[in-house]
């Protein structure tokens, strides 16, 4: 074949292969794309529960720096005043409803929260000049109606909300609450408190916690819009202060002889107001007790449906009576709650922990060897 028709030969064998390629372009199968498609699954399936578990890390981490801020806070208002905060102060018209401030609003010039601190009058009722109507700005409820302090609340709150009344948001709700002891909280008769950290009219120092500040529960998780009875029989002939109850169904039985009014649960959140007021100094809104551990689940039937709820058997300073509390320190970070010492020191204790150290890491002064026993 002469020269010339071989290089023809050549350049259309080429152009045909080029033509070629043109009209059948290379890609994925269908069964490819499958195949593809199905191992991004199975990736996406074990990454998840690492991304879910570093977020719930990260929103740990942050509800553990609120609580130390919060055992900080309380140390500032003690370099400032000599001791630490009471839980409310019953003096006057303060042991009116709603009359008494509570730990979160002392410390709030320690929080870096000064300018509404300053706008708040703590010789009056924290809802002073709640309305429906526009609100009077000289009255303490003009500045707590929209206030939401970020310390107070935990990332991991699914309920992070106002709590209304009458129609209008009325109070934020919170999470962490103060140690208020094993059960018996406060008699107003004599003025006697419980053996906690923290109750009305208290002016405790360091040299007070003779279990040593570092052994003493300071403040701890709890969830907003808890479920709770309040103002039944005083239960102190069943169970007097030194014979807390020893399981959450003898609680239901304190319970039943509460009035439809002080009955705080339903089946809408906003029907549970355990700890929806912050500015409240009374047990069942800024306290919880050690009577039970952890999470634990206190049942109380009502309406068809059990509820987990709290006990105060008479607000502090409601009446003559005294007041006897099983309020549980509750989280929503899974197993565990977060919780501050007196000394500022933040721990996470678990579920687990045995009830006998539980309370006495609630006691100022009981003696015990909580501190071996930490978990």
């Amino acid at each position: 074949m002469p020269p010339e028709t071989s290089r023809c030969v050549r350049l259309a064998s080429r152009a045909c292969s080029t033509t070629t390629r043109q009209f059948h372009p290379s890609g994925f199968t269908l069964v490819e794309l499958l195949v593809v498609i199905a191992i991004i699954g199975v990736l996406v399936g074990l990454l998840l529960p690492a991304v879910q578990s570093t977020r719930e890390a990260a929103r740990r981490s942050s509800c553990s720096n609120n609580t130390r801020q919060l055992a900080l806070a309380v140390h500032g208002y003690e370099s400032a005043r000599r001791f630490f905060p009471p839980s409310m102060q019953l003096t006057g018209t303060l042991a009116t409803n709603n009359g008494s401030w509570g730990i979160h609003g002392r410390i709030l010039s320690f929080l870096e929260e000064d300018t509404q601190a300053a706008r708040l009058d703590m010789e009056k009722a924290w809802d002073d000049g709640f309305t429906t109507g526009s609100p009077d700005p000289a009255k303490n409820w003009s500045t707590v109606r929209t206030m939401r302090v970020k310390t107070f609340a935990c990332p991991s709150e699914i309920n992070q909300a106002f709590r209304t009344k009458s129609g209008v948001p009325y109070v934020a709700a919170f999470n962490y609450a103060f140690n208020f002891g094993t059960w018996f909280v406060f008699d107003p008769a004599t003025g006697r408190g419980g053996n906690g950290s923290f109750h009305p009219n208290s002016r405790f120092t360091a040299g007070r916690f003779v279990d040593g500040l570092s052994k003493t529960l300071c403040a701890a998780e709890v969830k907003a819009f808890t479920p709770y009875v309040r103002n039944t029989a005083d239960p102190g002939s069943s169970f007097p202060e030194n014979v807390p109850p020893s399981a959450p169904t003898e609680v239901a039985g304190l319970a039943t002889g509460a009035s439809a009014g002080d009955i705080k649960l339903g089946p809408t959140v906003n029907d549970c107001t355990g700890h929806t007021e912050w500015p409240d100094g009374r047990v069942h809104h800024t306290g919880f007790t050690t009577t039970f551990t952890p999470n634990t689940k206190v049942p109380y039937s009502s309406g068809g449906a059990v509820y987990d709820f709290d006990y105060n058997s008479r607000q502090e300073g409601n009446t003559a009576a005294p007041t006897y509390a099983a309020i549980t320190s509750r989280s929503s970070h899974p197993g565990i709650v977060v919780t501050a010492m007196m000394d500022g020191s933040v721990s996470t204790i678990a579920d687990s922990i045995d009830l006998t150290v539980w309370r006495a890491l609630g006691t100022r002064a009981g003696g015990e060897p909580a501190g071996a026993s930490m978990p």
